[in-house]
């Protein structure tokens, strides 16, 4: 009899619920259509679900009316976003993760000390985006690798610091940290980077259940980082691993012959769907039965921006 074992925690974090909630809240206030610069989330159901709600999604601020409500991604966004939103008289609803702008804060700090500042990031990704835009070009160098560390070509005595984007591979960052303290001793940042809880907590789940589970399906967004991760890390831990955005996703082949299937999603998946994978693995497979994995309980509440409190 097969059996699936479903991640705790998983799914939704406190970023992504506070994002979702001021969009909702920005219609109610506002009325449609209410305008939402790229993707509030990574997750083309969440994305779709507000769409109908009246939310319109544009990639540049120059397709916003003048005067217009716009709301930021969780994401977070540049100094010269929040420039041009001025100029163009917009209203602005910041919907960056807490935990995104303490990383802007910290990189203005450290800038503000006098360090050049290193941030540990995927290149191209949003957040990174956002945050090498809060100084000005060049005052953030990004490095995504071990091998982008020995690249670096700073004098061993340059003051540094350095921060993560949040949504990185725990055992990643921690590789490229340690790099950075052996090639740059006296450089300065937090132990384990800026990982959110989130991104720990989902990895450590994941981490837990691995030599309990013959495959794992991760749920979520394939433009998702903290998503790709979680797959990522189940290939490490030698586990057939498979990223899917539906139910309609599922792959008889990947589960045929798994006794025990471990679920897991990203934190801008919706637990509908989710519940609509158990389904459709419980119509290839009747009789499955599903448990949840007893992992980290997590009970954290971000605030609603003033504009909407």
């Amino acid at each position: 009899m097969k059996k699936i074992v479903l991640a705790a925690p998983r799914g939704f974090c406190a970023g992504v619920e506070r994002a979702i909630e001021i969009v909702e809240k920005a219609l109610t206030k506002f009325g449609a259509p209410v305008y939402v610069r790229h993707e509030i989330v990574h997750n083309r159901h969440v994305v779709a679900q507000l769409r109908d709600q009246g939310a319109v999604f544009v990639e540049e601020l120059a397709q916003v009316p003048v005067g217009a409500p716009v709301i930021f991604s969780a994401h977070g966004v540049s100094d010269g976003v929040f420039r041009e939103a001025e100029a163009r008289s917009l209203t602005v609803i910041d919907a960056a993760c807490p935990l995104v702008k303490k990383v802007h804060t910290s990189v203005k700090r450290h800038a503000g000390q006098g360090h050049c500042v290193i941030l540990i990031g995927h290149r191209g990704h949003p957040e990174v985006v956002g945050t090498m835009g809060q100084l000005p070009d060049g005052g953030v160098v990004l490095v995504g690798s071990v091998e982008d560390v020995h690249a670096l070509t700073l004098a061993d005595d340059t003051d540094l610091a350095y921060t993560t984007q949040t949504t990185l591979s725990v055992d990643e960052t921690r590789e490229i940290i340690d790099e950075l303290h052996k090639r740059f001793p006296r450089i300065k940042g937090p132990a384990r980077g800026d990982l959110c809880y989130a991104t720990t907590n989902r990895q450590t789940a994941v981490r837990q259940m691995a030599e309990h589970v013959d495959v794992l399906l991760v749920i979520g967004s394939r433009s998702s980082s903290n998503t790709n991760r979680l797959r990522e890390l189940g290939e490490k831990l030698g586990i057939p691993s498979y990223l899917l955005d539906s139910a309609d996703e599922v792959d008889p082949a990947w589960v045929r012959e798994a006794v025990t299937i471990g679920i897991t999603s990203g934190a801008s998946a919706p637990e509908s769907i989710v519940q609509g994978v158990v389904e459709r693995i419980q119509e290839l497979h009747p009789g499955t039965s599903v448990e949840t994995w007893a992992g980290v309980e997590e009970n954290v509440h971000f605030p609603l921006p003033k504009e909407l409190a």
